[in-house]
């Protein structure tokens, strides 16, 4: 009788004929929230498509010209149909990353005492910035709270009760936590819009699997980057938005391609319709190839199977770390978040214990891990609300710390500052289309190596 043939992981596979060049190196990548990895077929076909084309500035009407201009409607329709967008309803604004996308809508939304901005504890920095926008304008901000597993606590009735007394304004959250792989609830949109709020979704966080339908949750605004999805290109981004929302911006400045027209001896100008008023100077034109190709390598891709393959690394990872114990018994690995797959993305924010109750320093841990070739991240990963409640900072005098040490600031003297029980920075691990069983496996025994006595 012969012998059956093993099954092959159809994405143990895809790693060895895509991604070889990290065994190659031996490396074992877990920081996909930080950036996606390309595949070797993108970079293969951009390099042709490159070779092959004669592409110049956007802004003519020679050949070059067009068809660089071809390549960006190209993508935007891409990228509309990867959040399902509908094209009539939505328009894509070209931006140099997450960050520039959200700041777009900070700097032209019409903040004022009676348009306020609503934002979740659990945000990056590029969104928090938007307080002060708003600040300046004069608007109410609210903060909406974290419960203890780092999920929003009662986000509609505080959505309720911040509309109600303010009668409209922004609201901006993540689709999922970069700190603690929380995937909010998507229909807070409604929620929200039904309030008469404006909606802004931070989808820097979706990865490769995608999870936001703008035909579901049809929010205003869309915000994300495009080598957190597919790898390459870097240095573009997007704003995803509403026609009829991009026409109720003001811009507080132009530039060239933004405008229709302007006269300096008049003082005048004219802003252009649509997308062409908010992507300001010549757009990374060459570059618009690098993201059909990327969506070209996503539709090879099982995103259903994708996603359960990372809810089992995710789960895999969590399952074991909390399993395992220092000397005395005790668990050596607290996980930020929920502690287990659900409602969770493939990202996961931990701390190595010490006896006395204190967390091993994520400086130590990531440097152990750097040579041993485990590429995760340390710090607060940009996210300082989710960090405040995960380390428990309420139970601290924060607001003096951080006033005394100001532009004094670094994290090992905010660390002294507050005293060696205090945790200031974990470790975070995320995983991606590449990631393989054997990575998690050198990320825990480095966890294990770095168990104190």
């Amino acid at each position: 009788m012969l012998k059956p043939v093993p099954k092959i992981d159809p994405f143990d596979q895809l790693r060895a004929s895509e991604f070889s060049r990290l065994d190659e190196h031996g490396i074992a990548y877990l920081d996909y929230a930080g950036a996606a990895l390309y595949s070797a077929s993108q970079a293969t076909a951009f390099s042709e498509h490159l070779h092959a084309g004669v592409y110049g500035n956007p802004h003519s009407a020679h050949a070059p010209s067009q068809a660089s201009e071809c390549e960006l409607e190209t993508a935007r329709a891409a990228t509309l149909a990867f959040f399902e967008a509908d094209p009539a309803i939505y328009d894509v604004c070209f931006t140099a990353n997450t960050s520039a996308a959200i700041k777009l809508v900070a700097e032209s939304y019409r903040f004022g005492a009676h348009r306020g901005l609503a934002l979740s504890a659990d945000n990056h920095n590029s969104v928090n910035g938007m307080r002060e926008f708003a600040r300046t304008a004069g608007a109410p901000i609210a903060t909406l709270p974290l419960d203890e597993a780092l999920r929003l606590d009662d986000p509609r009735a505080r959505l309720a009760a911040f509309a109600n007394q303010h009668h409209g304004g922004l609201f901006a959250f993540p689709a999922q936590s970069n700190f603690s792989g929380v995937k909010h609830p998507l229909d807070l949109v409604e929620a929200a819009q039904g309030l008469g709020l404006d909606v802004l979704i931070d989808a820097a966080g979706v990865g490769a699997c995608g999870g936001v339908s703008l035909r579901q949750h049809p929010a205003d605004f869309l915000a994300f980057s495009f080598y957190k999805i597919f790898g390459l290109p870097t240095g573009v981004g997007a704003l995803i938005a509403k026609r009829e929302a991009l026409a109720r911006l003001r811009r507080p400045w132009f530039a060239g391609g933004t405008v229709a027209f302007v006269s300096i001896e008049h003082d005048r100008h004219q802003m252009r319709i649509g997308h062409d008023a908010f992507e300001d100077g010549t757009p990374n034109f060459l570059n618009g190839g690098a993201i059909e190709t990327g969506f070209d390598f996503l539709a090879r891709i099982d995103s259903p199977h994708l996603q359960q393959r990372m809810e089992r690394l995710t789960a895999y990872f969590i399952n074991t770390a909390v399993a395992m114990t220092r000397r005395d018994g005790a668990p050596l690995v607290r996980i930020h978040g929920p502690a287990n797959t659900d409602a969770r993305g493939g990202v996961v924010a931990f701390n190595i214990r010490r006896s006395a109750g204190s967390s091993a320093p994520y400086q130590e841990v990531e440097d152990m891990a750097r040579k041993a070739g485990v590429a995760i991240r340390g710090g607060c990963f940009c996210n300082p609300g989710a960090a405040e409640r995960a380390f428990g900072f309420h139970n601290f005098d924060i607001a003096s710390c951080l006033d005394e040490l100001a532009s004094d600031f670094t994290i090992p003297r905010f660390q002294a500052r507050l005293g060696p029980t205090a945790t200031a920075g974990a470790l975070r691990l995320s995983v991606g289309l590449a990631t393989s069983f054997g990575d998690i496996d050198r990320a825990l025994a480095v966890i294990a190596d770095a168990a104190p006595d």
